[in-house]
């Protein structure tokens, strides 16, 4: 790309739709699970030999960490997720909009992150419903915005993998 600026139409920041998209699915899903699930393991929903809905309260970051602190996480990834969801809009204006992949994956993450942010700065925690088990062993609770996280997260991974065209010719 030239050093020329993008403009807005032609710039990553024209794939922030679909963080938007992320964020509504992931706002809408929690407060269903709020309205009209119970609270907790008594309450979850048996959908799979290996699958329940379940409503939880994590009061820390992906899979419960550190939701045993204090209180003060609850800021530190707020911090954290406004901080990075603004390096992630900043590489969008700078990518052209036609690089789909990373901002589709930059997208996917600011969807997810400020979804959680929302979570812990209205009702204190985030809430987890998705409940994967192998026989007595749960992997922690999680919702669609720790999965879209974690599918940007590995976009970018698998994409310092893929072969780039040489730009040197």
């Amino acid at each position: 790309m030239s050093e020329k600026a993008l403009t807005l139409k032609q710039s990553g920041v024209r794939w922030l739709w679909l963080a938007i998209l992320v964020f509504v699915a992931d706002i809408g899903i929690k407060f269903l699970v709020m309205e009209n699930m119970g609270y907790g393991w008594p309450n979850r929903i048996e959908i799979l030999p290996f699958f329940n809905l379940l409503y939880v309260h994590n009061y820390g970051a992906a899979f419960s960490f550190l939701s045993d602190q204090a209180g003060w996480q609850r800021w530190l990834f707020t911090g954290i997720a406004f901080i990075v969801s603004g390096l992630l809009t900043y590489w969008m204006s700078k990518l052209p909009a036609t690089e789909k992949w990373n901002n589709v994956a930059y997208a996917l993450i600011i969807g997810g992150a400020v979804g959680n942010v929302f979570d812990r700065v209205v009702h204190g925690f985030v809430v987890d419903y998705l409940d994967f088990y192998w026989g007595n062993y749960h992997w922690p609770a999680f919702n669609l915005a720790d999965m879209a996280i974690c599918l940007g997260a590995a976009m970018i991974i698998f994409d310092g993998f893929r072969s780039k065209p040489d730009s040197t010719s």
